[in-house]
């Protein structure tokens, strides 16, 4: 049987929205997702430029792999192997983050290698316009997801709620308002998930710079 697993809450204010935003929803039963290409790389370093792509409009992205060099290169690796293209946003809340990566439109959660260790305490905060890995209430459990913060979200900064808090890799430098147009959609709930979009917002390629 599948289990679902949510956050423990931030604070009373922020209890309903976390434990429905944050979590990233693994299942037991998820195996590692196989390879569809040679995804070797030589191990990111500094700053690594990318663009996602999506249905409202491209997101230009720092991402800072001296600070949160675990994180950066498991979003790496996703791009490498096309994992992100044809995901969706799955949840998105005012005032607090959007968040994708994982699902498809039909909100069939896409499979992940393993999760990678927190990176929480890397001095980068969780301000308006950083991405950061989402997670359950495991903080080493972040594989696909991510999120990006659509206001300054301190309570999420290390050490949070838990001793943990939530690993900020980067920061959005271009398409700022295409995060405003995603967090301004009409949601609904499609089973047991809340917050989606009601028209789908696609994350049709995300690519790394050179």
């Amino acid at each position: 049987m599948t289990k679902k697993t949510l956050l423990t809450p931030l604070a009373a204010i922020f209890m309903s929205m976390t434990c429905a935003v944050m979590a990233q929803e693994p299942t037991p039963e998820t195996k590692p997702e196989e390879p569809k290409t040679d995804t070797t790389t030589q191990p990111v370093k500094g700053i690594v430029k990318a663009i996602i792509e999506t249905s409202k409009g491209n997101l230009e992205l720092e991402l800072d792999a001296e600070k949160a060099p675990l994180s950066v290169q498991n979003f790496v690796n996703y791009v490498n192997k096309g994992h992100y293209n044809g995901t969706i946003f799955h949840r998105v809340i005012p005032g607090f983050m959007i968040q994708g990566g994982g699902f498809t439109p039909d909100m069939q959660q896409k499979p992940t290698d393993k999760p990678i260790q927190c990176e929480s305490k890397n001095g980068l905060k969780n301000a308006k316009g950083t991405i950061a890995m989402a997670r359950t209430n495991d903080p080493h459990s972040a594989t696909t997801q991510f999120f990006i913060n659509v206001k300054d979200n301190a309570s999420l900064d290390f050490p949070s709620f838990d001793g943990w808090g939530y690993a900020v890799f980067g920061k959005v430098t271009k398409g700022i308002e295409v995060t405003d147009a995603i967090v301004a959609s009409p949601t609904t709930s499609k089973g047991p998930h809340s917050d989606v979009p009601a028209e789908a917002i696609t994350i049709t390629k995300v690519s790394i710079v050179e």
